[in-house]
């Protein structure tokens, strides 16, 4: 007969119930050792099989409920049912192994202190990790993914390339060097690549000048990153040193430095190749736009726009302010070159357009309508005679960009939905076609001529807020938005 052990009460009195407790010969041995106990009182009683429910009793066994008894008793039944449950399963439990919690002293190495869970371990290694099945579906563009590079000081970048790339490449299907505009240019039909971007949203976009073998972008990542256009589009190098969104880029005219700014009330000059910062100003307020000066003998000077209603005029080589530009009675939005650039134009949130000459606080056009609304972006026809303007009643509206600087009512590009964003506008370089995104992360392309609706791509669900056209390529286009994905279009 198999014998097994139960717990008594020892006190005299009346005959009470007891509770016969079911233990597996197989581990009375083990559990007497562990607990230690030699005086607890124990009997040898008949073992009944663990799941069988005793002929005088009806109601339903439960082997999770909860009976008055000593810890022992608790301690090995719960051993007991485990036991019987991993048997069930058709499971071999594990048998278990004592180890050493190691030196208390010691931190690292195979010594060290493991505490509470060095007491036991199993045999074979707990946890087991694959890697999930790569799933082969190619989109219908090419895509790259973002590089990822935290600086180690500020103002500092991270160069992703080894190879020099400032310098014009040839051999890619295209002469880079030729005259922007000398080409013809068409609508793009469809897109060819995807950057990662910026996470939380890219805010600016633009082609290195004349020749568009690079794409400068800055983003709400506070970062500014260099792209390549040709061959494998790869990130070039990342400009580290904001600490809050990037606002605006501006190249200088031969590509080699370019200007940002940011929510961090700072204006930094970076040097492309490099990635050094070779100057910083503190502004006083959070900028909007930049623009350094195009005429080449004044590349040291720059424009920018302020939500203080001030436009500042700076010379980089001193850091002083020139000038201090102050009629606007909202926030400054965009600034303009136009007059082969004798004079800038300027929008704010006030609704209203001014042209300035340089180094004068007083504007001498001064563009108000009372059905006029907000002109977020403006944009200079290649030919230099006319601007476009984004308005928040869902239009493009034309403007004069010489002399009377009035507006042209003959001209007007709607079709897409711009309230609520400041969504930039761009034109090809022959001057043909008009693009801009809109809040539904739709991309617009116009004939210029005619003012008609050529194309309608949808790219995101997000809003697409910059966009640049590439110099050289006949249908090349750049485009992005709050979600910080670049895509690339043919």
């Amino acid at each position: 007969m198999d014998i097994g052990y139960s717990s008594e009460d020892s006190h005299d009195g009346p005959e009470e119930s007891k509770t016969e407790v079911i233990i597996p010969k197989d581990v009375i041995t083990d559990v007497l050792t562990e607990l230690d106990e030699p005086s607890t009182a124990l009997t040898v009683s008949t073992v009944k099989p663990l799941y069988e429910v005793p002929e005088e009793t009806n109601r339903k066994f439960n082997p999770f409920q909860r009976e008055a008894v000593d810890a022992v008793t608790f301690k090995l039944q719960k051993r007991s049912f485990n036991s019987q449950l991993n048997g069930s399963n058709g499971a071999k439990s594990k048998k278990q192994k004592s180890t050493s919690k190691g030196d208390i002293a010691m931190v690292e190495g195979p010594n060290r202190y493991k505490g509470s869970w060095g007491s036991s371990s199993d045999e074979s290694e707990p946890y087991s990790y694959s890697e999930p099945e790569e799933i082969n579906s190619k989109p219908d563009y090419e895509k790259t993914v973002q590089l990822t590079a935290k600086p180690l000081e500020d103002e500092s970048s991270v160069m992703y390339s080894k190879e020099p790339f400032i310098h014009i490449p040839r051999g890619v299907g295209i002469d880079l060097t030729n005259e922007p505009g000398t080409r013809e240019c068409f609508v793009p039909k469809k897109r060819i690549f995807q950057w990662e971007g910026h996470k939380r949203g890219t805010n600016k976009l633009q082609f290195f000048p004349n020749s568009g073998h690079l794409l400068l972008s800055g983003g709400n990542d506070s970062s500014v990153l260099l792209w390549d256009v040709y061959h494998n589009r790869s990130l070039l190098q990342g400009y580290y040193g904001h600490t809050k969104p990037v606002k605006d880029i501006s190249f200088n005219n031969d590509g080699t430095q370019f200007v940002s700014c940011s929510y961090d009330k700072t204006l930094k000059l970076w040097d492309t190749e490099t990635g050094k910062c070779s100057n910083k100003i503190k502004l006083a307020s959070f900028p909007n736009v930049i623009k350094l000066n195009p005429n080449s003998d004044k590349q040291n000077e720059l424009l920018i726009g302020l939500t203080d209603r001030k436009i500042q005029h700076y010379d980089l080589r001193s850091n002083e302010i020139i000038q201090t530009y102050d009629h606007h009675l909202g926030g400054i939005n965009s600034i303009t070159f136009v007059n082969e650039n004798r004079n800038f134009m300027t929008s704010s949130d006030d609704k209203t357009v001014l042209v300035w000459d340089f180094q004068i606080n007083a504007p001498i056009r001064f563009i108000s309508d009372p059905h006029q609304h907000s002109m977020p972006q403006i944009a200079l026809h290649p030919a230099g005679k006319f601007v476009a303007a984004q308005s928040m009643n869902n239009t493009i509206v034309v403007f004069g960009a010489t002399n009377r600087y009035k507006r042209n009512n003959k001209k007007l590009f709607k079709g897409h939905n711009t309230a609520g964003y400041s969504i930039g506008l761009a034109f090809s370089p022959d001057g043909k076609i008009l693009g801009s995104g809109d809040t539904y992360g739709n991309a617009y392309f116009w004939d210029w001529k005619t003012s008609r609706l050529v194309t309608k791509l949808k790219l995101d669900s997000k809003p697409l807020s910059c966009i640049d056209i590439h110099p050289q390529e006949t249908s090349k286009v750049a485009i992005a938005g709050l979600s910080g994905k670049i895509h690339y279009l043919e």
